[in-house]
């Protein structure tokens, strides 16, 4: 495929794209500049790591290939990198030859978020398709194995966009008729964006409902998540799904960032404290409030047992206006991460952490009513059991889960 050398940026709040600027490769470098008429809104679309100027701004090579963060987090990680991999190769493409330009082009307007990006490669995009749950779940299993499948291209135009290790697929849900369709261009009346997981090789078979059992946990611990639910499929299995945050009501759109992307994180090698967190969040929400939302999230993941909490799992969204907000939590699960360890620290703290970190870190942003947010917190992770039986959990995941949880507490 022939090399791209310029890409052009824009937000797309709506159905009239706002151009945002210039990515420009010479050699093996990557540059970016602010066009003059979006620097005039004086929009901060990455406040901390890409403000608002007429330079020619260049990244540094790490943490993410020589791109800004603000650019990167529109690239598929994961799951949806392994689908564009493979479908390159299906293609005649040699995927190592395919650089950060080319990538965002695959992306185009298709992307998590409001940043679309021109020229757009792979314009099947108008196709829209009609999908089987249970079909969708083995062709990812297979393609994970390394299994050719036959709707590769149908699992391209449903998860490619997607970050994170396990299959997923973003679609259009209609809750009156419970039809789902691809969500790879503008939705009809009646349907809403959606994403809904599916379990790899590796998972337990009842992954969905503890995740399920997870989200109806946060929600009583007041933990703001995006609506979820269980969908089934023609054999019954159930898959966990979540109404997308990024997307609203006619096609709108939400700026979104991680806190990687916001502030340069390499999730996979983090030295990220829920301290970096809560002084991020104060400094885009410019409310106090931010500090004790954090500490919330923090002791549920350490209660919970959530250890998977690395900074990709972290977002803020901005609306049209420029205002900043902490985004609904997402992949609030039971987990370990792969080093065993919290991908996040408490306090200092990542192999063991427990309520004295919570209160070092609440004591040094001053958190007034930090004993009050853990007691709550503990005391709705303590009826874990209950939350289990109501979402479908294994007698066996419950018990295994219920023992860690109350080493915790």
């Amino acid at each position: 495929m022939k090399p791209i050398r310029k890409i052009v940026v824009s937000l797309k709040f709506d159905n009239n794209p706002i151009a945002v600027g210039e990515l420009v490769q010479e050699s093996k470098e990557i540059f970016f500049r602010y066009y003059p008429d979006f620097i005039k809104k004086g929009i901060e679309i990455s406040p901390i790591k890409l403000k608002l100027n007429n330079n020619l701004n260049k990244a540094e090579s790490t943490p993410f290939n020589g791109l800004f963060g603000l650019f990167a987090d529109s690239l598929p990680d994961g799951w949806g990198k392994l689908l564009l991999d493979r479908s390159l190769i299906s293609k005649g493409i040699d995927q190592s030859q395919v650089g950060e330009l080319e990538r965002l082009a695959f992306v185009g307007n298709q992307g998590m978020g409001a940043l679309v990006y021109q020229p757009e490669l792979e314009n099947e995009s108008q196709k829209q398709i009609i999908f089987e749950l249970d079909e969708i779940a083995s062709a990812s299993l297979n393609l994970i194995e390394g299994t050719s499948t036959e709707i590769l291209d149908d699992l391209y135009l449903l998860g490619c966009s997607s970050g994170g290790a396990r299959p997923k697929i973003l679609v259009g849900h209609n809750s009156k008729t419970n039809q789902l369709i691809s969500s790879n261009k503008d939705l009809p009346n009646d349907f809403n964006p959606w994403l809904i997981k599916f379990p790899s090789h590796l998972d337990s078979h009842d992954i969905a409902n503890v995740e399920f059992a997870y989200y109806k946990m946060a929600l009583d611990a007041n933990i703001e998540m995006s609506e979820s639910k269980l969908f089934s499929g023609k054999s019954g299995k159930q898959y966990f799904g979540t109404k997308r945050f990024d997307r609203l009501n006619d096609n709108q759109r939400l700026h979104m960032q991680s806190a990687a992307g916001l502030m340069h994180d390499n999730f996979r090698l983090s030295n990220l404290d829920y301290g970096h967190l809560m002084d991020c969040a104060f400094r885009l929400e410019r409310n106090v409030s931010a500090y004790e939302k954090i500490l919330r999230i923090a002791a549920f993941n350490v209660f919970a047992h959530n250890r998977d909490d690395h900074s990709k799992n972290f977002s803020f969204l901005m609306d049209h206006k420029g205002n900043w907000t902490f985004a609904p939590c997402y992949d609030l699960t039971f987990s370990n991460s792969s080093h065993g360890m919290h991908s996040t620290m408490i306090a200092g703290e990542s192999a063991n952490p427990s309520e004295k970190h919570l209160i070092l870190l609440a004591n040094y942003f001053q958190i007034k009513n930090a004993k009050n947010i853990i007691d709550e917190v503990k005391s709705v992770v303590n009826n874990w059991k209950k939350y289990a039986i109501e979402s479908g959990v294994s007698e066996i995941s419950t018990r295994k889960i219920s023992k860690i949880i109350q080493s915790k507490l």
